[in-house]
């Protein structure tokens, strides 16, 4: 069982990762949820968690002896017991909600409780550097086979599978739509600023990033340069490159920015060079944090004398000294 929940935190982690680019210096606000039933369990399980960037502010987990909303977030929780009451309340309901359309799903398709199923739902906004809305999303995802996505005019819905389909209809008519598309432009936002107030100093700091330049020969001799771009944050940064100031990036293999574990990131893209065309490249970086682009290239290392060589002089030392100390011996025995 535990490793299946970690495997469904992990989920969520990979839906966070796929949104830690944030265009034009905007912010995150939104969270994902995943409730899943297995063979062995007595009922479904719920699991909750809230972002602010990329950074998890609050969660909740079915599976805790106590079941309530807890502060995970870096900063000091501000918040009084009563909102922390209300919220367990509301992530209740939602624990809820989902397990009444996993039932109707499981009866429209004649599948059994007992077996391995899944719902998950993600939902949040972008807000721009002023603190004004940019867009939303709402998304609900059923074992994998049915969805039920919001478009971006944020009225209408692009559903896939049969049930998807009835829930289309039942949300239009219901007037859920229009409450999801009030929540996402005004209270999603009003949310984050809030959340915002309490964690600026972290949410709003910025870490330049560390970068270098590495090469590695690669088995049909030619030349793998990778720029890498450490310990930075937030995460939206560009990494280019170039070759005599042509841009190179349709040859490029860049890597997603993925988190380093002590809330900084980490990203690199690579170029195949033919040896010795290494001094055309150049690696161009670009990230809040520093004052300008940055443009470095692959420097060859200073040239080092090895241990051996240094062992050879001292021996070729030793044996020069002695062969002087037998000399100057021998002359003074001749002249006595």
């Amino acid at each position: 069982m535990k490793t299946f929940v970690t495997e469904a935190l992990f989920l969520l982690l990979q839906v966070l990762l796929a949104m830690t680019s944030h265009p034009d210096g905007t912010h995150f606000f939104g969270f994902f949820q995943t409730l899943f039933t297995l063979p062995w369990m007595p009922k479904p399980q719920f699991i909750s968690v809230g972002f602010v960037d990329d950074i998890q502010f609050e969660r909740f987990n079915s599976r805790r002896d106590v079941q309530r909303t807890e502060h995970c977030a870096p900063w000091k929780d501000q918040k009084k017991p009563e909102y922390w009451k209300d919220n367990t309340d509301l992530v209740l309901s939602y624990f809820q909600d989902l397990t009444e359309i996993l039932q109707r799903m499981l009866k429209i398709y004649n599948y059994s409780l007992t077996g391995y199923h899944t719902i998950q739902r993600r939902y949040g906004c972008y807000i721009l550097p002023r603190g004004y809305f940019r867009n939303g999303f709402f998304e609900v995802v059923f074992n994998d086979h049915d969805s039920i996505r919001l478009n971006e005019d944020l009225s209408t819905w692009t559903p896939v599978g049969k049930f998807a389909e009835i829930l289309r209809e039942e949300w239009d008519s219901s007037g859920f739509t229009q409450n999801v598309k009030n929540f996402l432009e005004v209270e999603c936002v009003d949310l984050f600023l809030t959340e915002l107030e309490y964690g600026k100093e972290i949410l709003l700091r910025t870490d330049i990033p560390k970068i270098h330049v590495i090469r590695k020969v690669r088995p049909d001799k030619k030349i793998t340069l990778r720029c890498w771009a450490l310990k930075f944050y937030p995460a939206e940064i560009t990494l280019t490159w170039e070759r005599d100031k042509s841009n190179q990036t349709l040859d490029m293999e860049v890597t997603e920015t993925m988190p380093t574990g002590d809330g900084t990131f980490q990203k690199w893209a690579a170029v195949v060079v033919l040896s010795g065309e290494e001094h055309r490249y150049k690696c161009h970086v670009n990230h809040e944090g520093l004052p300008e682009p940055i443009t470095l290239r692959w420097v060859p290392p200073e040239p080092t004398i090895s241990f051996m060589h240094i062992v050879i002089v001292v021996v070729l030392g030793a044996l020069l000294m002695g062969a002087m100390m037998t000399l100057l011996i021998w002359k003074r025995r001749t002249r006595g």
